[in-house]
């Protein structure tokens, strides 16, 4: 057995533009344009790499901001860059049969199947997949999830020899902090890590925070909003509904409000959204107090948003049809 350590780079058009309102195939978060990828041993030497740029079908305009970050321009693209179906067959016959594959995060195997489907292509010969995340965290500190790739390698003291947000680059440094791990033990291991993850335990607790739970199977974030904001908004002393105010959204699918309860004051709301394989929502909900670190954040952000529009009830839809003259 090898692991085929995974990182991916890909544009996602500019909202509003054109390319965001094609109406593709299958729905996609982005179209890959560049693979990278560095072969493991068993016994956890670096022996191989990868990379390929991937010539975009659909997005064919790359995103300016995508273009800054990974450094890769549409005059590359079109030079360098095959079609995903070639790439695809590539990349698969390099990684051979008995592979395990490692990834800094949850997007990249979800992106890679995605735009998989969109070609036609058989997807299950990846399935076999871990975050090293996840067995970063639960063989060193165990108290936060989701750390950047660079805090990982600085709490290995790995000084980086390839540039970052390459697909190869970033496999690389990836690679390198695999080697440092457990990887056998990790997997064995991985089951109860995720969970954890999924939870929002990451072995640690989590300032001013009082509840935490998990809920499952929403169709889309709207349902997710609705029900956090009413059925599932309960006051955690008397459990009666409370009322929400304005979501306010933040980065990584996150949003929060502050809700009231009538009796027990008000109450800091805050969800994280996952989407499953099966393309519902799973849902983490945080409840802090009032006075918490997270409040005041709320309150801060809340401040500098515009008013939000009035809302305009039945009654003010209805027509008044005019009286009848008397004769």
């Amino acid at each position: 057995m090898q692991y085929i350590v995974l990182d991916m780079e890909w544009n996602q058009p500019w909202p509003g533009s054109p390319s965001a309102q094609k109406v593709l195939p299958v729905p996609i978060h982005g179209e890959i344009i560049q693979i990278g990828a560095v072969r493991v041993s068993e016994d956890q030497v670096i022996i191989d790499e990868y990379q390929q740029l991937v010539l975009p079908k659909y997005y064919r305009r790359l995103n300016k901001r995508v273009s800054s970050l990974t450094g890769i321009k549409e005059t590359r693209l079109k030079a360098e860059g095959k079609p995903f179906p070639e790439v695809m067959e590539a990349f698969q016959c390099w990684c051979g049969e008995d592979c395990v594959f490692l990834t800094w995060g949850f997007d990249d195997i979800g992106i890679l199947k995605e735009n998989m489907e969109l070609h036609g292509l058989d997807s299950s010969w990846v399935s076999r997949w871990y975050n090293l995340q996840l067995i970063f965290n639960a063989q060193t500190d165990g108290s936060t999830a989701q750390k950047a790739l660079k805090t990982a390698m600085a709490m290995f003291g790995i000084e980086p020899t390839r540039p970052a947000h390459d697909a190869l680059g970033d496999a690389y440094h990836t690679a390198v902090i695999s080697t440092r791990l457990d990887l056998r033990r990790g997997m064995e291991e991985y089951g109860k890590s995720k969970k954890r993850h999924e939870e929002g335990f990451h072995g640690a607790a989590i300032p001013d925070c009082i509840t935490r739970s998990v809920s499952r199977g929403y169709t889309d974030k709207d349902a997710v909003l609705k029900a956090m904001g009413s059925k599932e908004n309960r006051c955690p002393i008397c459990k009666r509904r409370m009322r929400p105010s304005r979501w306010v959204s933040q980065p990584g699918h996150r949003y929060m409000n502050i809700s009231k309860c009538a009796k027990h004051g008000e109450y800091l709301v805050r969800v994280r959204l996952v989407r499953e394989e099966d393309e519902t929502y799973r849902v983490s909900r945080l409840l802090y107090t009032s006075d918490s670190e997270a409040a005041n954040s709320y309150r801060a952000k809340a401040a500098r948003l515009p008013p939000e529009p009035k809302r305009r009830f039945f009654w003010q839809h209805r027509l008044v049809k005019p009286a009848k003259k008397e004769k």
